[in-house]
């Protein structure tokens, strides 16, 4: 379908170098807004050494471009005819971390309020997320570091469901607030409460991502600060990794 970049940030390419002699190490972090799972699965990969995928803003960066084109994001054959004119790329490597459409830099673009009221409705048509599915196993597939932490949504169930490591991080609404919050300065704590119970109510409707699904570990945030999340985190890698030992 149309034309398409893959591109991953990673110095083991520019080196030239060959994958390592093991297969590397899925991780799979699914949780709901403001549970942290950005942040937390980005120090989880650069504390391990691996690549970070943040599956979102796949979905981001293609609202951002139907915005950009002034194409209605509830038209879902408008959304779907987007997708051949959708050259996306990422950086993988947590200290270099970017986003492109073609030519166009839109790591901070599409953090925007008008990108985000806009992300739901191109997430909930299905032959988006069957194309941006692939883009992500194929993302998993050319990792050259020892392991990848693949972050969004519906990420253990559909997206990797094979992975040896899947986990649920979570945390309850009122810490999620509180955390986004923080996050956004620039709009009242009422405004983003709002805003992430309409996320919530909108991505329920795609995904169940309160509930872990059979194997998958729940790492439950609302208790712990960001170090201990992370901690947390490493723990439930570390372990399966000691297991194969």
């Amino acid at each position: 379908m149309g034309r398409h970049s893959f591109h991953v940030a990673d110095d083991a390419d520019a080196a030239g170098t060959t994958s390592a002699p093991t297969a590397p190490t899925i991780v799979a972090i699914d949780g709901p807004a403001g549970s942290g799972k950005s942040s937390v699965s980005k120090a989880t990969a650069r504390t391990l050494g691996f690549d970070y995928l943040d599956t979102g803003a796949a979905y981001r960066a293609l609202a951002w471009l139907m915005l950009d084109k002034n194409v209605d994001t509830e038209d879902a054959a408008a959304v779907i005819a987007a997708l051949d004119d959708f050259d996306y790329s990422i950086g993988t490597d947590p200290d270099a971390y970017f986003v492109r459409v073609g030519d166009t830099d839109v790591t901070e673009a599409i953090r925007e309020p008008r990108v985000s009221a806009s992300v739901s409705a191109i997430a909930r048509v299905p032959e988006v997320r069957a194309h941006l599915t692939e883009i992500f196993r194929r993302l998993a597939r050319d990792t050259q570091k020892p392991g990848i932490v693949i972050e969004g949504r519906d990420i253990t169930t559909v997206v990797v469901p094979e992975a040896p490591v899947r986990i649920l991080l979570t945390a309850s609404e009122e810490a999620r607030m509180a955390r986004r919050s923080a996050e956004i300065s620039t709009q009242s704590a009422k405004t983003v409460a709002e805003q992430l119970r309409s996320r919530d109510r909108a991505d329920s409707q795609v995904v169940d991502f309160m509930s872990a699904a059979d194997g998958v570990t729940t790492v439950d945030s609302t208790h712990l600060d960001f170090e201990q999340t992370v901690d947390a985190v490493i723990d439930v890698i570390t372990t399966y990794r000691e297991e194969l030992a």
